[in-house]
């Protein structure tokens, strides 16, 4: 979400997905699912962090190569507590994006189809109208191109915009394939561990050039803090 958005002569509208992704995001859903449940899974919460989810929502960061089980990490340590909260996560308008839109859906999460160089105003107003639904937002703070492990500034413009906290959020997967791309992505093993970790909340007050770059510099660092390879 960070930079300036792409000029165009009208508004940019996102791919729409076709029949073969909505098969292709059943699938994906499904073995997520499968993948999920055989795992060991544990929580790390040294700041207590889930204790800011019971009276407000919250922006979730993380890590573009671990998106693989976000939707379930948030459905099993924050929707297991409170039934009825829900999330918006921020896709790209791209046409992989449209899959995994449907992908977004199939968990119960509302995407919103944006990013740094396509439709990313549009998409900033979209997440502040569901922050303040009561919705959580979710966001990979280094995509959709990186570079890997570099946080850009949309989140944090986002954070200030909602006045919501940034929870950042990572796991470790002893048992794991990395993909042979910009980010590395990690694909689950079944029958592993997930150990996830979440780190101290940030919360944006000053929207100046130098506290903008502050507050992005220092969710990097608690991010990488938390971030186990």
């Amino acid at each position: 979400m960070s930079g300036p958005t792409r000029q165009t002569s009208g508004p940019v509208k996102p791919h729409q997905p076709r029949f073969a992704q909505r098969l292709l995001a059943r699938t994906i859903f499904l073995v997520i699912q499968g993948m999920a449940s055989s795992q060991r899974w544990s929580l790390a919460d040294p700041h207590r962090t889930l204790e800011i989810t019971h009276t407000s929502p919250c922006i979730f960061a993380i890590w573009h190569n671990r998106l693989a089980f976000s939707l379930v990490v948030h459905r099993r340590f924050v929707r297991v507590r409170f039934p009825e909260r829900r999330m918006a996560a921020m896709v790209s308008a791209s046409r992989d994006g449209a899959m995994l839109s449907m992908v977004l859906k199939a968990f119960d999460v509302e995407p919103v189809r944006g990013s740094s160089s396509r439709r990313g105003a549009q998409a900033l107003l979209e997440l502040k109208s569901w922050a303040e639904r009561g919705l959580d937002l979710a966001i990979t703070p280094d995509g959709p191109r990186g570079p890997r492990y570099r946080v850009q500034t949309g989140v944090v413009a986002l954070a200030h915009v909602t006045g919501l906290p940034i929870i950042p959020a990572a796991y470790h997967l002893p048992w794991k394939v990395q993909v042979r791309s910009w980010d590395r992505f990690q694909v689950p093993i079944p029958l592993g561990r997930c150990e996830v970790t979440l780190g101290e909340p940030l919360r944006v007050q000053d929207d100046s050039e130098a506290g903008i770059e502050s507050a992005r510099a220092e969710l990097e660092r608690r991010l990488i803090a938390i971030t186990k390879d």
